[in-house]
């Protein structure tokens, strides 16, 4: 390639004309330019290589220089340029600032979350909030920093934090007597005042909540979402007056977190237990959701709830009196049982690696901020203005329906090229694009286009007159299939492995191992030496193993057969001469998990003295019941009117000039009955007042109002609404879901 062919080829990318054609002549300012952004490229990336490790006051690339990465051919220079296959790092990077997801910040470690990923974190709080309020928990603050000699009253558990928490040594100039630390986790902050509040048995439970954010200095690479050194998230902190009432909201509060990836981000994972080794530093024991990410065949917590036993309080002396206790004796005072649960925003990243594609972007539709937009397309330079006004405003009718059904909808009616709109809004993950011009308004139809779905199989239409039913029912289409294909992907690659001889073969395959094993912390770690690449002489024993051998993730909940026989089945582990206790996970997830918590799995997690307990079995299957239920956030409940918002002036108008621009010129009254109706109504399958349900949009016929005066409405039509009143569907698939917690 000459000097000029490269030229050529720079424009080319820097240009969105898609008009120009290939073999037209470049203006000599235009090469000149195009050689100097190509200059100023090559001196930014040579900057780039001989800059160090980055801390306080550097700006961190934002772009990672590997030089693994193989760029895409023909990309332009505004979208992802590097395939999810080939530089998985910098894919995930470009996909999340090219999104519109965030931006980098003067300290190495922190983000900027921008409004499409923080609508997905509120979306979260929304979801969760209303859960844990139902059982009790309340939000509340507590300050950020702590002092050092009460950071350092529980050692365990500081140990597990010393090497991230942050100090401040200074006010102003002048040094501090005692340094103070920014919560990496807030126990210590809070508990003291557990100690102050709880003077009695009646005082419990006491069960706390607080969204927050939290810093730990993590000296490793940063990862947006994933490894950052301050990430925001809620962690609840609950005392009860027994070991099994701690130990049952531990369960419950694992499947709210079940009920956030698989309702909301479309995420399936698989709960189980950390082994000794992995728990939660000061806890009796943890348990934990899993996740799986396909291109790198590795797993990553997604989230954990922890039984904290009696450690927290025998420290922070938080007791009570012995309500059993018979009057006039004296028996010693009872420690409180806890547990402790967060999520985070590291879910936001799981969803992002698991969905999105080397187009960028992939947002399932509960979570989206935009769910549906809307491109005028067709007009070309020789529309006429009044054929652009017309079809613009046909476009912004469009919307009004949408919205009043509780659609997230935008317009773009902006000058640029259609394919360039088309370009953005499938960047940002928009779940559902409508494409309407010309043809469509003759056709009194939109052409739709799914994200989740490669291009040439992407296209449908809908109906005007059915726009407002269809479009939901699409996106929750959208929403189960996102779903589905993650569920599929995860349970074919979670494998049974018996034999060692088996084991990094199926690690190579990018699978999720589950083995039988001793669960001790002696044989957890040979494992992980024995996985390991080794060198002997200069030559790699395995070249395929994993470089740091496998890492040890949970004991399933459910555990799958042919069940491990104790005392008989052989621990995987080819030097331990123990038998097996339990299926073990290794490197990524667990076995397939049914969709209930049953009472086998809830004693398996809670071990113990307490897998005889009765109420733990009623527990589980009162949990298991209410997880039947229909669970779905609800919609934009800013952009909700009452039922005669619904029948206003700009609403009616909107929906007139649709049914006028379909060829229906026939009377007021013929255009009540035949044009399309547009409206939102509560459904209340169980009789529970409105207020006290979750909002879900659903189709029901609505006479428009008359010009002079509203008529009242009739029981037939009372009973036609009941009659055609519909639920859209709600996903109820196997796995569990998780949280990123307080292990993060």
């Amino acid at each position: 390639m000459d000097g000029t062919d490269k030229v050529t080829e720079d424009v080319d990318k820097l240009t969105m004309d898609n008009g120009a054609e290939g073999g037209q002549e470049i203006s000599k300012n235009a090469q000149k330019k195009a050689a100097k952004q190509e200059k100023l490229a090559q001196e930014k990336a040579k900057k780039g290589t001989k800059s160090g490790n980055k801390d306080i006051g550097k700006t961190e690339a934002k772009t990672p220089n590997k030089q693994g990465g193989k760029k895409r051919e023909g990309a332009a220079l505004i979208s992802i340029d590097v395939a999810k296959e080939d530089d998985f790092s910098a894919w995930y990077q470009q996909v999340l600032t090219k999104g519109d997801m965030l931006d980098y910040y003067d300290v190495s470690g922190c983000y900027i979350l921008k409004p499409g990923a923080w609508h997905i974190w509120e979306c979260v709080q929304s979801y969760l909030n209303t859960r844990i309020k139902a059982t009790g928990v309340r939000n509340c603050a507590f300050p950020l920093f702590v002092s050092q000699d009460v950071l350092e009253k529980e050692k365990a558990h500081i140990e597990g934090f010393a090497a991230e928490v942050a100090w401040v040594t200074h006010a102003g100039n002048s040094k501090l007597e005692k340094k103070i630390a920014i919560r990496p986790t807030s126990e210590t902050v809070m508990y003291p005042a557990y100690a102050r509040w709880i003077r009695s048995h009646r005082d419990l439970p006491l069960q706390l909540n607080q969204w927050n954010s939290v810093v730990r200095w993590e000296f490793k690479n940063p990862m947006p979402f994933l490894r950052t050194r301050e990430f925001h998230w809620q962690e609840g902190h609950c005392a009860h007056l027994t070991r099994s009432g701690a130990e049952t909201e531990v369960l419950r509060i694992l499947e709210f977190y079940a009920g956030i990836y698989e309702e909301l981000l479309a995420v399936p994972v698989v709960k189980g237990r950390k082994t000794e080794k992995e728990k939660f530093a000061g806890g009796d024991w943890s348990a934990t959701v899993e996740a799986y990410i396909p291109e790198t065949g590795r797993g990553i917590q997604a989230g954990t709830s922890h039984s904290l036993g009696q450690n927290f309080s025998k420290m922070f002396g938080i007791s009570v009196e012995d309500p059993s206790a018979k009057e006039g004796e004296k028996a010693p005072a009872i420690n409180v049982w806890q547990n402790s649960w967060g999520f985070s925003t590291r879910s936001i990243g799981i969803m992002v690696m698991l969905h999105s594609d080397n187009r960028g972007l992939v947002i399932p539709p509960r979570v989206a901020e935009v769910q549906v937009v809307i491109v005028p397309v067709g007009i070309s330079n020789k529309t006429s203005t009044e054929q652009k006004e017309s079809l613009h405003k046909q476009v912004d009718a469009l919307a009004l329906v949408l919205r009043e059904a509780s659609v997230r909808v935008e317009t773009d009616q902006r000058s640029n090229s259609p394919g360039w709109k088309f370009n953005e809004w499938e960047q940002k993950g928009v779940p559902l694009r409508l494409e309407f011009g010309p043809g469509e308004s003759d056709g009194h139809f939109v052409t739709t286009s799914r994200r989740d779905m490669p291009p040439k199989e992407s296209k449908g239409t809908i109906p005007i007159a059915s726009l407002n039913t269809e479009v939901p029912k699409l996106l929750e289409t959208i929403q189960a299939d996102m779903y589905n294909r993650a569920e599929e992907s995860f349970r074919t690659h979670r494998v049974q492995v018996t034999t060692w001889d088996d084991f990094v073969p199926s690690l190579n395959a990018k699978n999720l191992i589950l083995i039988p094993h001793c669960l001790t912390e002696e044989c957890e770690d040979e494992i992980k030496e024995l996985s390991a690449r080794k060198e002997e002489d200069d030559k790699p024993q395995d070249e395929k193993a994993p470089s740091m051998g496998a890492k040890s993730l949970c004991i399933p909940a459910t555990q799958p057969e042919p069940a491990v026989k104790k005392g008989e089945t052989k621990c995987c582990n080819p030097g331990c001469k123990r038998t097996a206790e339990a299926w073990y996970a290794r490197r990524v997830g667990a076995s397939r998990e049914s969709r209930g918590a049953s009472q086998k799995s809830a004693e398996a997690l809670l071990g113990g003295g307490q897998r005889g307990s009765a109420k733990v079995r009623r527990v589980a299957g009162q949990e298991s019941s209410a997880r039947e239920e229909k669970r779905k956030i609800s919609r934009d409940a800013g952009r909700r009117k009452s039922p005669e918002g619904r029948k206003g002036t700009g609403y009616a108008a909107a929906v007139e000039m649709l049914a006028e621009n379909a060829g229906r010129k026939a009377s007021t009254a013929a255009k009540r009955k035949n044009a399309a109706h547009y409206a939102v109504a509560m459904h209340n399958a169980d009789g529970t007042p409105p207020e006290k349900q979750e909002r879900r949009p659903v189709a029901m016929p609505m006479e428009l109002p008359k010009r002079k005066r509203k008529e009242p409405r009739t029981d037939e039509t009372s009973q036609a609404t009941t009659a055609t009143q519909s639920q859209p569907g709600c996903l109820t698939h196997a796995g569990a879901s998780t949280t990123t917690g307080l292990t993060e």
